[in-house]
């Protein structure tokens, strides 16, 4: 695969478009570099050439998983093409598996917001570049431990980093939709105009988060209270807000799913992850402001008409070398 050789260590998961795998190798000055392979076959080709052209625009971007290159290469078992991307590998796993090594899969109050401004800061620079990553979820944002050791005391602290863009698409581009599958990515996770109107907006990603942060303080997937159906989204439905979240984590979200009013840059002067001090309203003015946002996310998702855009079909070209990102 070019620079260092890799040497395989174990299987790391497997997702629609191929698996992932740790690979070891050594760098040219003897130290240990890990690196996470995500492998696919010739039928998820152009999807996995997408990814890596969308991730070659993101060199350097410390909210974004780095990658490195991407290659064909034949199976010496099954004599079939496989495509091959090495990328930056996140010792802390998934979000999704991180959730889980707390109690009652919850995280603290603090960690979360700090989790959620890294995303925000993610999504700003995804949005700048003119995408939207479609498919924001626990299990597509990493986890990245660092560990410090003062005065013979270790401390530990952890970045977060949005990966998987396989399922990415401009801003605008409706081009996926169609009835009969009326979602980008993953479905408990989508937006109501996503959902009803093919819609591929900044609006999108940002509802994901929403759900997100609403995982990280609950340790249960958005919906968890029902069956979720699609239909749920298409009459306007949110996920349930929890009353006991902090004032700030509810506004937040309520924000996430208040449709056309945001973007991430703005969100990232919200209160809830500034960490202002002092601006904690009373009980009363809470619950007052929680109703008021309720009414009024009832009263546009319920008054307002939407038509639906058809698109040209949009032709994509997959290379056939390797590319260099």
């Amino acid at each position: 695969m070019g620079g260092p050789d890799l040497w395989f260590v174990k299987h790391l998961g497997k997702g629609s478009f191929g698996s992932v795998s740790l690979y070891q190798g050594l760098r040219f000055d003897g130290t240990v570099i890990y690196v996470a392979v995500k492998t696919s076959d010739g039928q998820h080709a152009e999807s996995l050439f997408r990814e890596v052209q969308i991730l070659s625009e993101f060199k350097g971007c410390p909210r974004i998983v780095q990658c490195y290159r991407v290659k064909a290469e034949l199976n010496r078992f099954n004599g079939c093409v496989e495509y091959k991307i090495p990328l930056e590998y996140a010792p802390g796993g998934s979000l999704s598996g991180f959730i889980n090594k707390f109690k009652d899969n919850k995280l603290p109050d603090p960690m979360i917001r700090d989790f959620t401004r890294m995303l925000l800061e993610g999504l700003a620079t995804i949005h700048a570049h003119g995408y939207v990553h479609c498919d924001l979820k626990p299990e597509n944002i990493l986890v990245f431990p660092s560990y410090v050791n003062n005065n013979g005391a270790w401390s530990s602290s952890f970045e977060l980093k949005i990966s998987d863009f396989g399922l990415s698409r401009r801003e605008v581009d409706s081009s996926w939709w169609s009835p009969s599958r009326p979602f980008a990515g993953t479905s408990i996770y989508m937006s109501p105009d996503s959902v009803s109107y093919g819609e591929t907006g900044k609006d999108l990603d940002l509802w994901s988060l929403g759900c997100c942060v609403l995982e990280m303080y609950t340790g249960k997937g958005p919906w968890w209270h029902k069956n979720y159906e699609v239909d749920d989204l298409m009459k306007g439905q949110q996920p349930p807000i929890p009353s006991e979240l902090p004032f700030e984590a509810k506004l937040f979200i309520m924000t996430c799913f208040a449709p056309r009013t945001k973007d991430a840059t703005r969100l990232l002067k919200h209160i809830f992850v500034r960490g202002d001090e002092g601006t904690q309203p009373s009980h009363d003015v809470s619950d007052k402001i929680d109703l008021q946002l309720a009414n009024n996310f009832v009263r546009r998702n319920v008054s307002k008409t939407q038509s639906i855009r058809v698109p040209p079909a949009a032709a994509q070209v997959m290379p056939n070398k390797t590319i260099m990102a």
